[in-house]
């Protein structure tokens, strides 16, 4: 497939006066063509469209909404050696990892679209009218959900593709109904265009009005800056970093109409050692924490970066397991050069706290944008006295810390900010150290895991990726899994409408067959 490096806005293919190179991390050499940088008048356009297409895409059986979702599949399915080679040379990100990611965008599409053509999520409710009841007759009153409107999404820079153009907030956004305004990140711009045309192809294919989809590319803050703020998009679905999410949240606040933006901004993710089964698996424990910490050169917003564990000889034989094992692990590549500076940034804050005392590095090596890996330790006394240890540092560095006592671990886990994850690796004999902080991790995180590491996410119908601030904007939803259709969706209360004009999920004979609630009784057909 050729690249053209222009702006995708519906149909139609719009070159720009301003442009800019895309950049392969791994040399960090410029790459043709050159990308176009939307204006003003683009990212107007683009939203035009898009506030054009949502009554009528909206509009769609849930049959057909679902058949252009596995449309968006096999298109991406017929382009994936194109897009998984531009998206190496965009990323460095290996191509077994690519395949693997693009396995789980087409994997995901095909669920909402099941999703959608069951229904269920309209969550249809419907209060029978009461005529006779005294000394008020009640009317008939009936609800489902709609989607919200043209939602704004941001590719992600560590997901090119499962959190990008076609990822989680795109699928879920058009899953729900909404037409969606992408703005591509600048770190992958080839591959965005690459998979913005595939969507592209299936919105024609399914007959689709053209706004359903637009593609605004550039290398500023100015075009998302345009984006959120534009009259027309009423959500947002981000990624990335703290500062950008909360860029984006005031930027929306300030609106005149405010609308609502699902940040996912990460965590620290702390992993908690308990006391039996640290003492029990120390060694298999110190691995796959580095195992963990430096895959994908640690560049996940779920990566391990705090430990926290009983102080003792067992923790002193776990730091000198964990040091050994990072000293071994080559630095790798990561995804930009601004990531990298940040990550060297934040490896000397951290080592610049006082209580913080390095204990391990990974290969140093003289390639372009290569992070070494970094182990720290320090005392839960000291994490508690300096925020500064307790901020993300996106890549392969983590905090190794002890605590003394029962009450000074529970005094930690208080201290710590929203979280998207928290994991407990423990053996039977921990079942009431664990129970004792449970309900503490229930209000700090997202997802609370056991004897497991958190730089996997299962996209299915439980999931929840999200979490109390910081983690994210907005604790009530998830970024990944069926949940996250919610973000976009908004009810609506219809009294006494006639039949004919009900939505067919709401109508008298119930032609979807859907399970609804009736007078507070779930009720399938």
């Amino acid at each position: 497939m050729t690249l053209t490096g222009t702006l995708l806005i519906g149909a139609r293919d719009v070159p720009a006066g301003t442009h800019f190179l895309a950049v392969n991390p791994a040399t960090g050499e410029q790459m043709e063509p050159a990308f176009a940088c939307a204006t003003q008048a683009d990212v107007d356009a683009a939203c035009r469209l898009a506030q054009q297409a949502f009554d009528p895409y909206r509009a769609l059986s849930f049959a057909d909404r679902a058949a252009f979702l596995e449309k968006i599949a096999l298109c991406l399915i017929e382009d994936t050696d194109a897009i998984v080679a531009r998206a190496g040379l965009e990323t460095a990100l290996p191509e077994g990892r690519l395949k693997g990611e693009m396995g789980r965008t087409v994997g995901q599409l095909r669920l909402f679209a099941t999703l959608v053509r069951q229904g269920e999520w309209s969550e249809p409710r419907i209060d029978p009218a009461m005529p006779q009841r005294t000394p008020m007759p009640r009317a008939d009153l009936r609800q489902r959900h709609i989607g919200v409107g043209p939602v704004a999404v941001f590719g992600a820079s560590n997901f090119p593709l499962a959190f990008s153009v076609a990822g989680g907030d795109t699928v879920s956004a058009l899953a729900a109904g909404c037409p969606v305004v992408c703005r591509a990140h600048p770190a992958h711009p080839g591959t965005g265009e690459l998979v913005g045309r595939a969507i592209r192809r299936a919105v024609a294919a399914c007959g689709l009005p053209e706004g359903v989809f637009s593609l605004l590319g550039g290398s500023g803050h100015e075009v998302g800056g345009w984006l959120v703020q534009h009259p027309a998009i009423m959500a947002v679905g981000f990624t990335g970093s703290y500062a950008g999410g909360m860029a984006i949240s005031a930027l929306a606040a300030k609106r005149a109409v405010p609308i609502p933006v699902f940040a996912e901004m990460g965590s620290i993710n702390p992993v908690y050692l308990c006391p039996q089964a640290f003492a029990a698996r120390t060694d298999t424990l110190a691995s796959a924490f580095v195992n963990s910490l430096t895959m994908g050169v640690g560049q996940f917003c779920t990566n391990p970066g705090i430990v926290i564990a009983p102080a003792g000889d067992v923790f002193e034989a776990f730091v000198r397991l964990a040091a050994t094992a990072i000293a071994m692990r080559d630095a790798g590549t990561m995804l930009t050069g601004g990531i990298c500076t940040a990550y060297g940034q934040g490896v000397s804050i951290l080592s610049a706290c006082d209580g913080v005392t390095l204990v391990g590095q990974g290969q140093e090596v003289a390639r372009p944008n290569c992070a070494r890996a970094a182990l720290f330790r320090t005392t839960a006394a000291d994490f508690m006295r300096d925020p500064a240890m307790r901020h993300e540092i996106f890549g392969p560095v983590s905090l190794l810390v002890s605590y003394s006592s029962e009450a000074e671990l529970h005094a930690l886990t208080e201290s710590l900010e929203g979280q998207l994850t928290i994991t407990l690796q423990m053996d039977d004999g921990d079942m009431a150290h664990a129970r004792a902080l449970l309900p503490i991790f229930e209000r700090k995180a997202g997802r609370i895991l056991v004897n497991a590491w958190p730089t996997g996410v299962e996209v299915c119908h439980a999931m929840v990726h999200g979490g109390p601030f910081p983690a994210t904007t907005d604790a009530r939803t998830t970024s990944v899994g069926t949940g996250a259709i919610s973000r976009f969706l908004r009810p609506v209360c219809y009294q006494d409408l006639p039949d004919a004009l009900l939505p067919p999920e709401l109508a008298y004979d119930n032609p979807l067959g859907l399970s609804r609630l009736v007078d507070g009784t779930m009720q399938t057909r």
